[in-house]
C-alpha cells in the first residue's frame, strides 16, 4: 500500500545501490579543491524554489564561460536567468560567498569542513555554513553537506520531504514557516524514523525524492 513504511523501503531497495554509488561520488569531495567545493555550494545556492536540473544547468553555463569565479554581477544575472528563480538575489548571494571565501578569504571554507584537527562535527558545520552565508537556510545548509559526503543525520527539509514525513504521521502537520528550532525538532523525529525503519537519514531523503519525482538526482 502506498505511503506505508513497507511501500518506502521496497522504494529504498529498488534504489538501493543507485543511492550509494551517488554517495561514493559525494564522499570524494575531501579530497577536492576549494574550487570544486565552491561549484557544489553554488549548486545549492540555486536550488531553492528551482529544480535541480535548471540549476545544474545554470551552474555549467558560468563555468563554461568562467564566471563563476572570475564573473561580475551582471554578467552572471545576464547568464543564469531564464535558468535560476530569484536570479538577481542568488547572483548577490554567489558573489558575497566568492568573496568570503576566496578574496578577503573570511571563510576558510575546506578547513572547516574537512580538517582533520576539526572537532567540529556535522552539525556544527552546518550551522557555521547557515550563519555565514547569505541565501542559504538551514535546508540549503544541509543540502550543500549532503553533497560533498557530511551529510550524516542531517535532514533536507523541503516540500517533498515535508510531505511525506506527513502522510506517515511523523508529523503532524506541515508548518507555514520553518524556524531554526522547528527544523531541528523534525529533524529529529525524522532520524527517529529512520532509526526505526532502518533506512539512514541521508538515504531516505533521496527515497523521498524518487518516489514524489521517479528520479535520483543530488
Amino acid at each position: 500500500m502506498e505511503n506505508s513504511i513497507n511501500f518506502y523501503k521496497s522504494i529504498y531497495k529498488e534504489i538501493d545501490s543507485i543511492i550509494k554509488n551517488r554517495f561514493l561520488e559525494f564522499e570524494k569531495f575531501k579530497n577536492k579543491t576549494d574550487y570544486e567545493i565552491f561549484i557544489e555550494f553554488c549548486f545549492c545556492l540555486f536550488t531553492p524554489q528551482n529544480k535541480a536540473i535548471f540549476a545544474d544547468l545554470a551552474i555549467k553555463k558560468l563555468l563554461e564561460k568562467d564566471l563563476l569565479l572570475n564573473g561580475k554581477l551582471e554578467e552572471i544575472i545576464d547568464n543564469i536567468k531564464g535558468l535560476v528563480r530569484f536570479h538577481q538575489n542568488k547572483s548577490k548571494y554567489l558573489i558575497d560567498a566568492r568573496n568570503k571565501i576566496f578574496i578577503t578569504k573570511k571563510i576558510k571554507l575546506k578547513e572547516i569542513l574537512f580538517s582533520e584537527k576539526s572537532n567540529l562535527n556535522n552539525l556544527d558545520k552546518r550551522k557555521i555554513i547557515y550563519e555565514n552565508f547569505l541565501g542559504l537556510g538551514m535546508k540549503e545548509s544541509s543540502h550543500f553537506l549532503r553533497n560533498i559526503g557530511l551529510g550524516e543525520n542531517l535532514a533536507i527539509l523541503d516540500r517533498h520531504i515535508l510531505k511525506n514525513l506527513k502522510k506517515l504521521n511523523v508529523i503532524k502537520d506541515i508548518p507555514k514557516t520553518l524556524t531554526y528550532k522547528k527544523y531541528l525538532d523534525i529533524e529529529k523525529k525524522m532520524l527517529l524514523f529512520s532509526e526505526k525503519i532502518n533506512i539512514k537519514l541521508k538515504y531516505l531523503d533521496f527515497v523521498f525524492w524518487y518516489k514524489e519525482t521517479g528520479a535520483v538526482f543530488k
